[in-house]
């Protein structure tokens, strides 16, 4: 029964070999990142972390302004709305920053 259960792979275990599978087929090769990826990758992350930081400060001044007054609940409305794209954008803008670092 141990050695059974020795030869279990996790979900994530399974899936990762899934993946590596569709990537040799497909012939797409895995390349490590170098340390200075690495470290610019760390920066952009720093940053992105710090814009979201901004946007959320930001956010809760104008939402406790606006709730302070009920005759207010569409512009209410129309600021978590702003704040979800907002919040997006900048995860989005992330995302591309990073796949240009890791292309070169």
């Amino acid at each position: 029964m141990a050695k059974e259960t020795e030869n279990l792979k996790s979900a994530y275990e399974l899936a990762m070999e899934r993946l590596e599978a569709e990537d040799k087929a497909e012939g797409r090769k895995r390349k490590s990142l170098s340390e200075d990826q690495k470290a610019k990758i760390g920066e952009l992350r720093a940053e992105a972390r710090a814009k979201l930081a901004e946007l959320e400060i930001l956010h809760r001044d104008k939402l406790t302004e606006l709730q302070s007054h009920p005759e207010r609940e569409a512009e209410l409305k129309e600021l978590d709305e702003h704040y979800e794209i907002d919040r997006r954008r900048v995860d989005s803008e992330f995302e591309k920053k990073i796949e240009r670092v890791k292309n070169g």
